[in-house]
């Protein structure tokens, strides 16, 4: 067996570079910037107002000090005169400041009567403009790889960027595997389960940007799990669930193998989640998961949705690993990393009573992995510890 680490290295080096494609902007929230892009316009395009006032010069301020409003400018529709000696054009925000103006006084430091106003108030230091610029300026490098969020979004729209670089999706086909499995919706006979896995991992790699294909459940023979291999040509991520062990109907391994599987490796020292297998299966990369519930989706945490990532061409890269304090005392752990189900409150990390691999229950009311390094010893409540949310 292989160390969780050691998998996730070998995973990242089966990762084939995607060609990219230009979407619209207004699609390409959740996408990977697949290259950089650089701004097309400069932002604000002028001086502009900060506050709504009256622009004037800086030299002339006084309190008491008068000037007459010559104009008006506002957003859109800026004043095209000059302000003079004694002047002042009545702004408001994001409006441009005229020329002759450097010095925007807040409205509600002055009184106006007519067409004159008297500074009553006092102005301060801040001189409320925004200059040419000073968010960025025709070139400015906006830089890939990044999955664009609503914030980006909203700066490549004010960089007048209309269409978008990005990676394409990786196109992952899951393949549930066993007699004993259904779909939702079906109703089992008295031997069989529905097959829950399959959902929750489409869910996760579909959160990752995967385009993820659910293929036909693969019965426990060769020439069902071969038909199930073949429908999932064109992908660039084949990942199995369930028949990875040893057991006499697990057969991915075998059926894999006799097409052409090209092995990396097979078995992690973890939990749950031993059975685990990768390779290249012709153009495509494979993973093979195991059948418990909470060990696929531990596994797809922790491998498959990391690889989706590299495949977008972000960095290679394990889920990050946090600490925090342990709330109760925990016994020692055995020969492989163990990837408790815990709950993560006010700062203190409680492994849940049950870590049976079987129970989604318990995977679904955790919001950590608490993570227990080969032969921990015994560890007091207090004791820092590594995790990962979920």
């Amino acid at each position: 067996m292989i160390s969780v680490t050691e998998a996730q290295s070998l995973l990242f080096g089966l990762v084939n570079p995607l060609e990219h494609e230009t979407v619209p902007l207004v699609q390409a929230v959740g996408r990977v910037l697949a290259r950089d892009v650089t701004a097309k316009r400069t932002q604000p395009p002028f001086a502009a107002s900060a506050m709504d006032g009256y622009a004037l010069r800086a030299g002339e301020l006084a309190k008491g000090a008068s000037f007459e409003v010559i104009g008006e400018s506002a957003a859109g529709a800026g004043f095209a005169g000059t302000v003079g000696p004694g002047q002042a054009a009545r702004i408001f925000t994001g409006a441009p400041v005229p020329e002759g103006a450097d010095f925007v006084v807040l409205q509600e430091d002055v009184t106006r009567e007519g067409d004159t106003i008297i500074i009553t108030g006092d102005t301060g230091d801040s001189h409320n403009i925004r200059p040419a610029g000073g968010d960025f300026k025709t070139g400015h490098r906006f830089a890939a790889p990044k999955r664009l969020g609503p914030a980006d979004i909203a700066l490549l729209a004010a960089m007048n960027i209309a269409e978008v670089p990005v990676t394409r999706k990786p196109v992952v086909a899951l393949i549930s595997t066993g007699n004993e499995l259904v779909m939702p919706g079906e109703t089992p006979g008295p031997d069989q389960i529905i097959a829950s896995n399959t959902f929750g991992l489409k869910a996760m790699l579909d959160r990752a940007g995967a385009e993820t294909r659910i293929l036909p459940i693969a019965q426990d023979t060769p020439e069902s799990l071969k038909t199930a291999l073949d429908l999932a040509e064109g992908a660039d991520l084949v990942i199995t669930i369930g028949g990875a062990s040893v057991g006499d109907h697990d057969l991915v391994a075998r059926v894999a193998a006799d097409m052409g599987l090209e092995r990396s490796f097979y078995k992690v020292a973890m939990r749950p989640g031993k059975p685990l297998m990768a390779g290249r299966l012709g153009d495509a990369m494979m993973i093979g998961l195991p059948g418990n519930p909470v060990s696929a989706m531990v596994c797809g945490t922790l491998f498959a949705a990391p690889v989706v990532e590299a495949m977008l061409g972000l960095p290679a890269r394990a889920p990050q690993r946090m600490q925090a304090e342990l709330a109760v005392d925990v016994a020692a752990n055995g020969p492989r990393e163990h990837y408790m189900r815990a709950i993560l409150q006010d700062g203190l990390l409680t492994p849940l009573p049950s870590q049976d691999s079987s129970l989604l229950s318990v995977l679904s009311a955790a919001n950590a992995l608490l993570i227990r390094p080969v032969r921990d010893p015994a560890q007091p409540a207090g004791h820092m510890i590594e995790y990962i949310p979920i």
